[in-house]
């Protein structure tokens, strides 16, 4: 019976299959920058990611034709196989395909990569460009696509084999008279040789000495300070303890002084531009401490995009972070007013905002870096954003808007005070309104308020303060200092300042001391050896000479051969003459003064990756190595047998510890004293924060 039912039953169709819709294909550099257009762009398109260059010239040899036009032959890069095979794939199944790379000179060679790796017709328009990843900007960059500029491919193509060109050429001389392992190249042998340089001013500077006499006066019951300026209405310095005494000699410290002259004045205080990469870099690291590298990840981070949560997703909270120009879009420039206007009033909304001056050689291709929404203020995503994240949002939003405010007023006084001729000067200054400081609060000065004082007015002598000083040689370059003078004489692009300060680090050329660079005797005498055999390579104004040139390249007033031609044929030159004629120069090792506790043979100093360590003179027969730490002459407070030493992370950030590690683990970031070791304060307050430090520095000497 069950079987008939089932035989009567009417027989279902059979699903029809759907047919399957082609979507546009997006290739960008990240995967995290893919999500967040995918998003916007909707479920026609589909977006992923190259990783970066998916080829690049050959590691195991110089990879450029010299002989024929400088034709370089470009690999695929070890270990993209699967990406390239799955972008092809991709790009085989989609109706159109879109290179979205970074809107730069490095974008567009990656564009052109792509374009040869995937055979796509060069003369089609599918080379999409944007400066911030917001859905407007997105969807209206799609609407006008175009062919790849061949000019920026060419610029970008000619940087890459310059600088292969003298790297291939230069290290292997290193190598052979020093050591392997070394390099040199274009920008990064000027920044070493603007430390070196640096370094060989402050060991020849002559300090010399000089006073200052600063003094309280008083006016009723109300102090103030001034300082000395001069005689009889001229400026005198005072060179020794003698000239001062013949300044006091000749006052009355009981009698009056009078108020000769007292100048009121209203000062204003105009913003200072957005952010270029370079200033970005620069205020990151005064302000926020940030090192170049930290600064570019976290930017890298804020401008591909930041998970908000509540339906928003991915989200793009900056523009490119790779600029030299201070322009900003017309429409950012009405978000700006009009978020101003309402939170702080129409007085503080400037109706020209400042426009920061390019410096010479600028590309201005983009934006400033700026908010790519103003409305998204740093506290209302506070909660999304790591800290350091968080740190240089608000470090951007705030420069970007204070760059659209009006100036900080200030009202000034300079007062003269004079008493037997001698000539006394204060200056004073009140915010009378703050301006663009209400939302950049770190550029606000301190007020420093005179009494109400004017001419004729008597003033009487609290105290003086004769202080003795001697003058400072040049400060050592920072991160920041660097790449200012860098900028400054047309050295390298903002691309270029991060990696450079990372090789010469890398590298052992120099070291950091309190967050400024100090060249090493590696460094020295590599630098030595370009200088004396290479000079155009570390001559300042060949440097930027080549720098102009390739800007020329990128706008198409020069093509890029002839460009590469007029720098490598001098160059050739030279590097067969230095080749016959550098001799090895040979680095003894320091002996460390003690016997190896393993075998009895003399210690060494050696010089490694993390800097100097002690080494046994029988390596590689005996391996034993001990890190070189300096006591700082405290007893551990925890387990009262080893000595507090000073040493480094992988970072180089400095910290104290027990000398007995592992046996004892007491460690601190601030430097113990014996007043902060008797309260107690010190291992009790850093137990928290120093939860990583074991681990990351220790373990690796052990």
């Amino acid at each position: 019976m069950a079987e008939t039912k089932t035989a009567t039953k009417k027989k279902k169709a059979a699903p029809r299959k759907k047919s399957k819709i082609k979507k546009n294909l997006v290739i960008v550099e990240s995967p995290s920058k893919a999500k967040t257009i995918e998003k916007y762009l909707g479920r026609n398109y589909k977006v992923v990611a190259s990783l970066g260059h998916i080829r690049d010239l050959p590691k195991s040899t110089l990879g450029v034709d010299v002989e024929n036009d400088y034709d370089p032959k470009y690999i695929n890069i070890r270990g993209k196989g699967d990406v390239i095979k799955g972008l092809r794939k991709e790009a085989k199944a989609a109706k159109a395909v879109y290179l979205a790379s970074d809107p730069d000179r490095e974008g567009e060679a990656i564009a052109w990569h792509l374009q040869h790796i995937l055979d796509l017709n060069p003369e089609q328009p599918n080379r999409v460009v944007f400066n911030e990843i917001t859905k407007d900007t997105i969807k209206n960059s799609f609407k006008t696509p175009r062919v790849i500029n061949q000019d920026l491919v060419d610029a970008q193509q000619a940087r890459r084999i310059l600088d292969r060109l003298v790297g291939y050429s230069i290290s292997p001389i290193l190598w052979k008279t020093v050591k392997r392992g070394l390099s040199a190249g274009r920008v990064q042998s000027v920044a070493l040789g603007l430390i070196i340089a640096r370094e060989r001013e402050i060991q020849a500077f002559q300090p010399e000495e000089y006073w200052t006499l600063d003094s309280m006066f008083k006016k009723n019951r109300t102090k103030f300070k001034s300082i000395f300026y001069g005689f009889d209405g001229k400026k005198q310095p005072l060179p020794d303890n003698d000239s001062v005494q013949d300044v006091l000699k000749r006052i009355n410290k009981d009698g009056d002084f009078d108020i000769v002259k007292v100048d009121t004045k209203q000062r204003k205080r105009q913003p200072q531009p957005p952010f270029t990469t370079s200033t970005m870099q620069q205020t990151a690291n005064t302000q926020l401490k940030f090192r170049t590298r930290k600064t570019m990840m976290a930017a890298q981070q804020l401008y591909e995009g930041i998970n908000l949560g509540k339906g928003l997703g991915q989200v793009g909270l900056i523009t490119y972070m790779r600029t030299d120009s201070t322009r900003i879009s017309s429409v950012a420039k009405n978000a700006a007013a009009q978020f101003i206007h309402d939170t702080w009033g129409e007085e503080y909304s400037q109706h020209k905002p400042v426009q920061g001056k390019l410096q010479e050689g600028a590309q201005d291709a983009h934006e400033a870096i700026r908010p790519s929404d103003v409305n998204r203020t740093p506290e209302s995503i506070k909660d999304k954003l790591t800290p350091d994240q968080f740190k240089l949002y608000s470090l951007i939003w705030s420069r970007f808007v204070a760059s659209q405010m009006t100036p900080e007023i200030l009202d000034t006084m300079a007062v003269t005070i004079e008493q037997n001729g001698v000539i006394f000067r204060a200056n004073g200054s009140k915010t009378n309104f703050e301006g663009f400081t209400k939302a950049y609060p770190t550029a606000k000065k301190k007020d420093n308020v005179l009494p109400s004082l004017s001419e004729g007015d008597k003033v009487s002598l609290a105290n003086t303060d004769p202080e003795q000083h001697f003058t400072l040689p040049p400060a050592r370059y920072s991160e920041a200092t660097l790449i200012k003078a860098l900028e400054e004489n047309g050295v390298g692009r903002p691309s270029t300042y991060a990696p450079t300060l990372d090789t010469i680090q890398r590298r052992n050329y120099v070291r950091i001391d309190a967050r400024k660079f100090v060249p090493t005797e590696l460094g020295e005498i590599v630098q030595t050896i370009v200088e004396e055999s290479f000079p155009d390579v570390t001559n300042m104004k060949f440097t930027a000479a080549v720098e102009h040139e390739l800007d020329e390249v990128e706008t198409g007033n020069k093509h890029w051969v002839p460009v590469i031609d007029s720098f490598f044929k001098p160059f050739q030159k030279e590097v067969e003459k230095a080749e016959t004629s550098l001799e090895k120069i040979i680095m003894h090792d320091e002996l460390a003064g003690m016997d190896c506790e393993v075998c009895g043979a003399p210690m060494l100093v050696k010089m490694g990756r993390y800097g100097k360590f002690y080494a046994c003179a029988r390596f590689p027969d005996c391996r034993n190595t001990k890190a070189i730490v300096q006591e700082i002459g405290l007893l551990c407070p925890k387990c009262h047998k080893g000595q507090i030493v000073q040493r480094k992370t992988k970072r180089g950030r400095t910290f104290y510890g027990c000398q007995r590690y592992p046996d004892c683990d007491f460690v601190t970031w601030d430097k113990p004293t014996e007043k902060t070791l008797a309260d107690g304060t010190t291992p009790k307050d850093d137990e928290k924060k120093l939860t990583n430090i074991k681990g990351e520095d220790y373990s690796r000497r052990r």
